[in-house]
């Protein structure tokens, strides 16, 4: 049986900058084929220097994106739109769904944790931070801010070069209450780096270090780091899960492939304060843990700590 094809749903109300965060993965996200399911109700909003090509005969709007990607157009139709994928595009490494703005994300994650052949890598919503507090504490918009908010695992708190430190400061803070099971992230035009939204796949850590010595490669107020640790014993793998998603950790995202006490090869998976552990691939190779944090909040020695601690 082929491994399930990872889904990230990525939500947020309108204007948040959720397509921007699309072209912007679409354009780094180097080596990989996605297809991009939009629920949008006029033209697909892909720029235009990315497209390749159309194809309106094979089931609604959809777009050849550079790179071997496509996007389409997907309406109501959701779970019609991913069982036809396979088919209609065989060999797509990812899938992002992107949500309309008055659209759940929790919903639509559900939703995808239902169908076999997928498996939900990780719900992002981007929340604009100059508006989001206004927004949530209006009496027609704030259940569905606020729900929203509450489903995601990485919050995206777009925007960040239209207020100043401290109201940056203050709604990230509060975006963390809103938030339960989520990290948040500023940003400035969506611009974060493609690891952190879609995973962390082999020498990650590598694309992240080169990814920071790229001018404008991501927005200056905004600085990441990565941690690479070799593990090359037996791991307590649920320990080191619920060491890296402690409020404290400071890990936005990890990935690592590790043999645990009983000798099974385990992929583990972090995404903001939630963790998945899942039995490694055929022909996977263990012993390499992937971190990536802010810079200046990612606990080095709490990671380094958790995974000695866990090591038999």
């Amino acid at each position: 049986m082929s491994a399930p094809i990872p889904v990230t749903v990525i939500g947020g109300y309108l204007g948040a900058g959720k397509t921007t965060l699309v072209n912007h993965l679409l354009r780094t996200a180097e080596g990989l084929r996605l297809a991009v399911l939009v629920n949008d109700f006029g033209a697909l909003p892909i720029d235009r220097d990315l497209i390749v090509g159309s194809d309106g005969d094979d089931g609604g709007d959809t777009l050849e994106i550079s790179g071997g990607c496509i996007c389409c157009s997907y309406g109501s139709d959701l779970m019609e739109a991913l069982l036809e994928l396979p088919r209609r595009r065989p060999g797509i490494d990812r899938v992002l769904i992107e949500t309309s703005g008055v659209a759940l994300p929790g919903m639509v994650a559900s939703a995808v944790g239902l169908l076999q052949g997928y498996a939900l890598d990780g719900t992002v919503v981007l929340a604009d931070a100059e508006t989001v507090r206004r927004q949530a504490a209006d009496a027609y918009l704030g259940d569905t801010i606020t729900r929203q908010l509450a489903a995601a695992e990485l919050v995206i708190l777009n925007r960040c070069d239209l207020v100043g430190d401290a109201a940056r400061d203050e709604t990230a803070r509060w975006a963390e209450d809103q938030a339960p099971n989520g990290r948040v992230v500023p940003a400035e035009r969506s611009v974060v780096p493609a690891e952190l939204v879609l995973g962390l796949g082999g020498g990650a850590g590598e694309r992240l270090s080169s990814l920071l010595r790229t001018p404008g490669g991501v927005a200056a107020s905004v600085l990441y780091e990565s941690l690479e640790l070799t593990l090359d014993r037996a791991v307590d793998v649920g320990q080191l899960a619920r060491a890296l998603t402690a409020p404290d950790a400071g890990v936005l995202r990890a990935k690592g492939c590790l043999r645990d006490t009983t000798g099974r090869l385990a992929i583990l998976q972090v995404v903001g304060r939630r963790f998945e552990i899942a039995d490694a691939p055929a022909g996977a190779t263990p012993g390499t843990l992937v971190v990536i944090g802010l810079r200046g909040q990612l606990d080095r020695a709490c990671v380094e700590r958790a995974a000695y601690f866990s090591s038999y």
